[in-house]
């Protein structure tokens, strides 16, 4: 985790100071011209400008030429990002500041890996507009660990990369005392990245049985992206001086809320409940408490555990288990709200007007007893079907879980009014057998128990945000940028075509979208639509700066509810219990600089869970297909490319490609804007969104791809 500054900001600039100079300046300055202009003499408070400037070195905010002088990206048209490989060996660096991304060659792809963090220079740009890189400076691996299958071939020995966006073979220096078989999976140490003249090189250092298709899927994935599994001896020692049962000590510096009636509602296997509910209806509105776990009572800045819940980021869900962020005895025990069990909760308290408007918010440290553990099939039972045994079971719990509801209904409607965009959305999950085999893959039906719970969630969530942005200078948010202009273009195109629009004066609002989606639902190209509408949208991230959420259409928003399994959560609870016992309103226990780290750290951590969770799912879904070759499915065009379709089957939520290659003989044309496919002899026109017949010809488990045709 990042560690904190020991020198004060008076006495060493801090990175906004350094940049803002050299932008005034105008040229690159060495170390010691900075030195003099920031009047520093002491050699100690010298050196630490030195450790600043080779920081903003490595974070991309500076680059050093040839003669050691520091220099700002920009003013050398270079550009800071990630390197993006295709499997055909040519890659492109993605700017992070935005913008289109550039090209590399073959050639300059050879000293870099995919996910590579470099420092690339513009050097061409064609009449389409097409721009071209070179690399300057490598400034962080992305690679450590790969996973892939060993081959050897004239005493030659090597690994495939089982990503394929990685396209270069990483040679084995030695098998040391591992019984490497041909075509095994391995995971590979690199001990030298690529260079000019020279493949990656590593040792083996695990390898991958296949006992299980489920749970080699899943293995590959967690090595694939170098998810930390195992907790580390420092962790160990910690969590063995944790007790079972909490000291009653503690209760005498919290508010007693053990008598009020809290109840979790979760899924059927949830095991860690971090959010428990009430709700109180009294003449002018509601009361609504939301108690959640108080995780940094036992995790602490800087201790063991801290560190590894910093490094995880985020529990990691796979079809048949957890890589959970915190160890079981927190996760599963000691903050888990369990029923009749004395818990540390951080609670919002929120009043709230007849007509769904917050009308003020406090947050208490607290201690709680949940009252029931209830299930979401179970709560849908009890106030939506108002099933007669089910209400009899919980008698003593049904004026609150009533209140509950009704008061779910006012904030959904009220969301609704103010512009709720509900996309359509599919769940799927895997249905596994004695043998832990896939036996079928089903959807999740959600149902109002769930939309209950979330919003409870989302009005805790926009409340602790207020709260932290009001007192607090260094906080960090959960922002959702507005679309971009060129996808804004696009979009605008195609909808113009059927007789649509976003109807907004300037940038659209989360409104404008929700309008859109409530009048496009009742059309036949509905769901064709409502997937344009969302691809149309950037993914949400976190920053220490509020930017506001436009997919919830929140003004500002942050994560506080599941402390268990994110960290960015974590660090709001900090800030809020800090803020409770008195800590100074105006600053925060993070610093600037920290914050700004952790956000990003929490948005690549939460992009790698979801990948790895993609990539074994889809593993998992052609081990699913691979004994259905042959056979003719139903299903859905889910994307249109220049090479072919997507079509995403029904009931199965499989996904595979039907190429060009084997649509009906003729000349195709790609159409991006309105997302077809257009033959040009037999006028036929492939759309997204049209129902399609197709047949399984192939499924290839390692490429990760299914591949069908048209069944006429």
């Amino acid at each position: 985790m990042p560690n904190k500054k020991t020198i004060p900001d008076f006495l060493l600039p801090d990175r906004k100071k350094i940049i803002k100079f050299l932008d005034d300046i105008g040229r690159p300055q060495t170390r010691n011209e900075l030195a003099k202009a920031f009047n520093i003499i002491d050699l100690k408070i010298s050196r630490a400008l030195g450790r600043r400037l080779k920081a903003m070195r490595k974070d991309g905010e500076l680059i050093r030429n040839r003669r050691g002088r520091y220099g700002l990206l920009k003013k050398m048209d270079l550009y800071k990002g990630n390197v993006v490989g295709h499997p055909d060996g040519y890659g492109f660096v993605i700017p992070e500041e935005g913008g289109k991304d550039l090209f590399l060659s073959t050639k300059q792809m050879r000293t870099v890996l995919h996910g590579d963090n470099v420092v690339a220079r513009l050097i061409s740009t064609d009449k389409k507009g097409r721009r071209e890189g070179v690399l300057v400076e490598v400034l962080q691996r992305a690679n450590h660990h790969i996973v892939g299958k060993f081959f050897k071939e004239s005493g030659i020995s090597y690994v495939v990369p089982d990503n394929k966006r990685i396209s270069q073979d990483i040679l084995i220096s030695s098998l040391a005392k591992h019984k490497v078989k041909q075509g095994q999976y391995v995971v590979v140490e690199i001990l030298h990245q690529p260079e000019k003249h020279r493949q990656p090189i590593g040792k083996i250092s695990s390898i991958i049985d296949g006992y299980h298709d489920v749970d080699m899927a899943v293995d590959i994935a967690i090595r694939s992206h170098e998810l930390p599994f195992n907790w580390s001896k420092e962790v160990i020692n910690e969590i063995n001086l944790l007790k079972e049962n909490i000291d009653s000590k503690i209760f005498s510096n919290r508010e007693d809320y053990r008598t009020i009636p809290f109840v979790t509602i979760d899924g059927e296997d949830a095991q860690d409940f971090d959010d428990a509910v009430f709700c109180k209806k009294h003449k002018h509105g509601w009361k609504l408490s939301v108690a959640i776990a108080d995780v940094s009572h036992y995790v602490k800045q800087n201790s063991s555990l801290d560190d590894e819940a910093y490094l995880r980021g985020t529990s990691v869900y796979f079809p048949n288990r957890v890589i959970p962020m915190l160890p079981e005895i927190l996760s599963n025990e000691l903050c888990s709200l369990k029923p009749n069990k004395e818990r540390l909760s951080l609670v919002c308290n929120l009043n709230i007007g007849s007509d769904g408007k917050i009308e003020d918010v406090s947050f208490k440290k607290a201690v709680i007893r949940s009252h029931a553990r209830l299930t979401y099939n179970e709560m849908s039972k009890i106030v939506v079907d108002r099933d007669k045994k089910q209400r009899e079971k919980y008698s003593n719990l049904l004026s609150d879980l009533d209140n509950l509801y009704e008061l779910y209904e006012i904030l959904h409607a009220e969301r609704k009014k103010n512009g709720l965009i509900d996309f359509s959305s599919i769940e799927s999950r895997f249905v596994f057998n004695n043998e832990g085999n896939i036996d079928s893959i089903d959807t999740i039906k959600r149902n109002n128990a769930h939309r209950l719970i979330e919003e409870m969630m989302l009005v805790a969530n926009v409340a602790a945000a207020e709260f932290v942005e009001k007192q607090t200078k260094n906080a960090i948010f959960r922002i959702h940028d507005t679309p971009k202009e060129e996808k804004l273009r696009d979009l605008n195109l195609l909808l113009s075509k059927l007789g649509l629009s976003i109807k907004s004066m300037g940038k659209p609002t989360t409104k404008d979208y929700s309008l859109l989606v409530e009048k496009i639902r009742k059309r036949e190209d509905g769901q064709m639509l409502e997937t344009i509408l969302l691809r149309s949208m950037p993914l949400a991230e976190y920053s220490k700066s509020n930017k506001g959420h436009f997919g919830l259409g929140f003004p500002v928003y942050t994560h506080f509810t599941s402390p268990i399994r994110r960290y960015p959560d974590l660090i709001i609870h900090r800030i809020i219990s800090h803020l409770i016992d008195g800590g100074d309103s105006m600053s925060s226990i993070y610093d600037e600089e920290t914050m700004l780290l952790l956000a990003g750290h929490c948005s690549n951590t939460e992009r790698r869970a979801e990948d790895a969770s993609r990539d074994a799912i889809q593993r998992l879904k052609c081990n699913f297909m691979k004994d259905k070759e042959g056979k003719i499915f139903q299903g859905v065009v889910s994307g249109v490319t220049s090479f072919g379709l997507f079509i995403l089957l029904d009931d199965l939520y499989v996904e595979g490609l039907i190429h060009i290659s084997t649509l009906p003989i003729d000349y195709y044309h790609y159409d991006s804007i309105a997302h077809t496919l257009s033959g040009e002899r037999n006028g036929k026109i492939f759309t997204l969104g049209e129902r399609l017949v197709v047949k399984l010809i192939r499924v290839d488990i390692d490429e990760r791809k299914i591949d069908f045709e048209l069944a006429d």
